[in-house]
C-alpha cells in the first residue's frame, strides 16, 4: 500500500480506538438519560452545551485551529505554538467570567445564574482539552489522543451512572459527569506529553503569534457559522415550541450520532494526511479515490440508519422522547453533507485558505437561520431538521466549487446527486407510511441502488480489505 494510505489508515485506526467503542457505549446509554432526565432538563443541558461550543471559538479567537495546523509544519516551534495558544485561551476565559458576572448582577438570562460554576468549568476544561489534543495531533502523537478519548468517555460514563442512578443528582450530576471526563483526559495528555516542557511565556515570537491569529481569526466565522448550522435550530425551537420540544429534538441527534462517530474519526485523520500528502494535481489519485470511498461509506451507513430508524428509536428513546425518531432521517443526511464538507475542508487547511472555510459556512449559516424561522413556524421541529439538511448541502456544494482552485479531483457528481435523491426518498417514505413488509422491501431496494451506483468503489474497498486480511 502506498505511504499516503498507510499514514491515513494508521491514524484512522488509532482514532477509532479512541472514539468508536466508547461513543457507541454512550449511544447505548441514551435510554438511561432519557428515562431519568425530563425533556426540559435535557433541553437545558443541550442549550448550555451548545452555547459553550459557540463561545469558545469566539472568546479564544479560535486559536485551537491554529495549534494543529502550525504544529504540523516541519520547521515549527512546538513550545512557541502551545505557549501562544494558552496565552490567548486564558484571556478568553477571563472575559467569559466577566460576562457571567455581568449577567449575575443584571439578570439578563436568569437561568444561567444557577449554573455559573458549572459553566466556568465546562468552558475551561473543554477549551483546554481541545488545545492540548490538537497539539498532540500536530506533533504526531495520535496514540496519546486515542487513549485520552477512551479515558474521557470511560470517566464520563461511569460518573453518569453513579451520579444519575446511585446519587440521584439529576441534571447537575449529568453536568459534572460530562466535565469530569474531558478533565481526566486533559490530565493524562498533560502528563503523557510533559506539557510543562513546552510552556514558555517569555520570548514568544510575536511574528508567529501574528501568523497564528491571522490564520485562526477568519476561522471564527467558520466556527460560528457551523454552530449556527448545527445548533441555532435548538434556540429557534425553544423560542417557538418550548424547552420540552427542544429536549426531544436534541435527543433526535443521538441516532445520527452513529454516523457522526465515523465522520469525526475520518476527518481528524484526514486533516493530518492532507497537510502531509497535498498535491495540487492529485497525480496519484489519492484525494479523488479517498473522497469517493468516503462518500460511498457515509451514504450507505446513512441509508441503513434511515431504514432502521424506528427500530433503533424504540430501543433507545424512553417515554416522550420516542417521538424524536421523526427527526432522525433528515438529521442523518445533514451529517453526510457535513462530513463531506469537512473532507474538502481538509484541503483548505493544507493550503491555509481560511477564506474558503468562512465563505461557504457563512452562506450556509444565513440560509439555515432564515429557513429555521420559516420552517419551524410551519412544521415544528421537523422543519428545523429540513433546514439543517438544506444548509449543509449548500455548504458542501460551495466547497466543491471552491476546492477546484487548489486541486484537480475527478468526481462523479451525477452519482452523488442521485444518491442524495435516494436518501431523501427513503426519509419521506419512512415518515409517510406505517411499518409494513412492503415499506421495508422498498427501503432496502433503494439502499441496493446506492450500492449499484458505487459498485466500483465498493469493489475497490472489498479488494483492499481482502489484501489487508491476507497480509495480517
Amino acid at each position: 500500500m502506498k505511504t499516503d494510505y498507510k499514514y491515513l489508515f494508521k491514524n484512522i485506526g488509532l482514532l477509532t480506538i479512541s472514539q468508536f467503542g466508547t461513543k457507541l457505549l454512550v449511544f447505548f446509554l441514551v435510554p438511561l438519560y432519557t428515562s431519568i432526565l425530563t425533556t426540559e432538563e435535557y433541553g437545558i443541558f443541550d442549550l448550555f452545551n451548545t452555547t459553550i461550543a459557540l463561545l469558545i471559538p469566539i472568546l479564544t479567537l479560535n486559536i485551537m485551529d491554529s495549534v494543529i495546523r502550525f504544529a504540523l509544519d516541519k520547521d515549527s516551534d512546538p513550545a512557541c505554538i502551545l505557549s501562544i495558544s494558552l496565552q490567548v485561551f486564558f484571556k478568553g476565559i477571563l472575559f467569559f467570567i466577566f460576562l457571567l458576572i455581568i449577567n449575575r448582577f443584571f439578570h439578563i438570562i436568569p437561568v444561567i445564574n444557577h449554573y455559573i460554576p458549572v459553566l466556568v468549568w465546562m468552558f475551561l476544561v473543554t477549551g483546554l482539552y481541545q488545545i492540548i489534543s490538537n497539539f498532540s495531533r500536530g506533533i504526531d502523537d495520535v496514540f496519546a489522543v486515542s487513549v485520552a478519548g477512551v479515558l474521557s468517555s470511560a470517566v464520563s460514563l461511569t460518573l453518569s451512572v453513579l451520579l444519575l442512578v446511585a446519587a440521584k443528582w439529576g441534571l447537575k450530576g449529568y453536568f459534572y459527569a460530562n466535565i469530569a471526563g474531558p478533565a481526566a483526559a486533559l490530565c493524562y495528555l498533560a502528563i503523557r506529553l510533559k506539557i510543562w516542557n513546552y510552556i514558555c511565556f517569555t520570548n514568544v515570537a510575536s511574528d508567529l503569534k501574528r501568523q497564528m491569529l491571522s490564520y485562526s481569526i477568519p476561522l471564527i466565522f467558520n466556527s460560528v457559522s457551523w454552530w449556527i448550522n448545527g445548533a441555532s435550530d435548538r434556540y429557534v425551537i425553544t423560542a417557538l415550541c418550548g424547552m420540552a420540544a427542544n429536549g426531544i429534538y436534541s435527543v433526535g441527534y443521538k441516532i445520527p450520532g452513529i454516523l457522526n462517530i465515523f465522520q469525526t474519526i475520518f476527518n481528524q485523520a484526514w486533516a493530518l494526511s492532507t497537510v502531509r500528502e497535498f498535491d495540487s494535481k492529485d497525480k496519484s489519485g489519492f484525494f479523488t479515490q479517498t473522497y469517493k470511498l468516503y462518500h460511498f461509506g457515509m451514504s450507505i451507513i446513512c441509508s441503513l440508519i434511515i431504514v432502521f430508524t424506528r427500530l433503533i428509536a424504540a430501543i433507545l428513546y424512553a417515554k416522550d422522547f420516542y417521538q424524536a425518531w421523526a427527526y432522525v432521517p433528515f438529521l442523518t443526511i445533514s451529517i453526510v453533507f457535513g462530513a463531506l464538507s469537512g473532507h474538502i475542508g481538509g484541503i483548505f487547511t493544507a493550503v491555509k485558505d481560511t477564506k474558503a472555510f468562512s465563505l461557504s459556512t457563512s452562506i450556509g449559516a444565513v440560509v439555515n437561520l432564515l429557513l429555521n424561522f420559516i420552517l419551524v413556524s410551519a412544521f415544528g421541529p421537523l422543519g428545523a431538521a429540513i433546514a439543517t439538511v438544506f444548509s449543509y448541502f449548500l455548504v458542501w456544494q460551495i466547497r466543491i466549487l471552491l476546492v477546484r482552485r487548489h486541486i484537480k479531483m475527478q468526481l462523479s457528481l451525477l452519482h452523488d446527486y442521485l444518491t442524495y435523491i435516494i436518501l431523501l426518498l427513503q426519509s419521506i417514505l419512512i415518515l409517510a407510511f406505517d411499518d409494513s413488509i412492503g415499506l421495508y422491501v422498498i427501503l432496502a431496494a433503494l439502499t441496493g441502488c446506492i450500492v449499484f451506483l458505487y459498485r466500483k468503489e465498493a469493489g475497490s474497498l472489498l479488494n483492499h480489505l481482502r489484501k489487508r486480511a491476507a497480509h495480517s
